[in-house]
């Protein structure tokens, strides 16, 4: 795969995003899709999208989510301490001692989680699991009126301060991993389309914003309305259950290296994931597939009934401790979860068509 940027991924990763405030991801991504997309524009939601062929049919949408889990301050107290609330879902047995990076009117501000220390607890309280009420971020401030001077305010977001990772073989470990590589996938396969262009379809990726609390289908929705695509193909996170005490009976068996994850059932379209096991088939892609019978959890939810319903298809990539500052992926997987997509646009016949008989 030809990448002009080989740390883009790195990048994107670092940039906060939660839920709501995706505007320094989906600037950087925009950037990275100009250097060869044919189109890059975004919209008032803050989804961002990059073209090849916008006008040619079929027309496929490819949707990453460019937002990750965060918090957002609710209260700043007298003596300067920031209470929060979390976006999205959290274990809040994460948040405990770790670091946030809020981000304020006049930059980034680091500060760090406070609880009760264990030498203060009672017997009764040290088994008890940390409530994000129970908590707060501590700035250093002095008093309300310094954490103003530092530009913060109630309503400001922040992520963990977690940063990427290279690990051993081609395994990589950050936060919002979940799920800004599936953003980073849709927008390399839009470049593997730039530069072996499909004989008929045109493509539309896009980098979408508010899945972590989209449950009205967030800002994928409102982008497969505007781009009445002929099919979608959704790309997530899934659980990777080559880890300790997993349990494929529920999810499947799914790990690092092992290829991209094809769903079925739910807002999946049957003729899509036969197309797209086809397609992996043929590009001899190693994947696993995954039962989906109830909502998918992913954009494809805001997606599959817009207007009068989009084909779609949802693509994942195991991922290890998910909503975590650590989520861990195989690089390999992201690529080969692009080549998938690229050889299912390819793959696509002028007068395709995804009606049921």
């Amino acid at each position: 795969m030809t990448n002009p940027d080989p740390d883009f991924l790195a990048r994107l990763l670092g940039e906060p995003g939660p839920s709501g405030f995706e505007e320094r991801p989906a600037r950087l991504w925009r950037q990275e899709a100009a250097t060869f997309a044919e189109e890059v524009w975004s919209d008032v939601h803050g989804n961002a999208f990059a073209a090849v062929g916008r006008e040619r049919r079929p027309r496929i949408m490819l949707a990453g989510h460019l937002d990750e889990i965060g918090v957002q301050i609710t209260h700043v107290d007298e003596k300067g301490f920031c209470y929060f609330d979390g976006i999205g879902g959290w274990d809040s047995q994460v948040l405990v001692g770790q670091r946030i990076r809020l981000m304020g009117r006049e930059g980034d501000v680091v500060g760090v989680v406070g609880k009760k220390p264990i030498h203060l607890m009672r017997p009764e309280e040290r088994d008890k699991v940390s409530k994000i009420r129970d908590l707060w971020v501590d700035v250093g401030a002095t008093s309300r009126d310094e954490v103003k001077e530092m530009g913060l305010r109630v309503g400001d977001a922040g992520v963990l301060d977690s940063g990427f990772v290279r690990l051993a073989g081609d395994r990589v470990a950050s936060r919002a991993i979940d799920n800004r590589v599936g953003a980073w996938v849709v927008l390399e396969a839009l470049r593997l389309l730039s530069e072996d262009p499909a004989p008929h379809a045109g493509c539309i990726a896009v980098g979408t914003v508010q899945e972590e609390i989209g449950y009205s289908g967030g800002g994928a929705r409102s982008s497969a309305f505007s781009l009445e695509p002929d099919a979608a193909l959704v790309v997530d996170v899934t659980f990777s259950t080559d880890v300790p005490d997993a349990s494929p009976k529920e999810t499947g068996e799914h790990r690092l290296g092992g290829g991209p994850v094809i769903s079925r059932g739910s807002a999946t379209h049957p003729l899509v994931v036969d197309r797209l096991t086809d397609s992996a088939e043929e590009a001899e892609i190693e994947h696993t597939l995954m039962a989906a019978p109830r909502a998918s959890r992913t954009d494809a939810d805001g997606i599959f009934l817009v207007r009068s319903g989009v084909p779609t298809g949802i693509v994942s990539i195991p991922n290890r401790y998910m909503h975590s500052p650590s989520e861990m992926v195989s690089r390999a997987d992201l690529e080969n979860a692009a080549r998938l997509l690229a050889a299912f646009v390819r793959g696509l016949e002028a007068d395709a068509s995804f009606v049921r008989e």
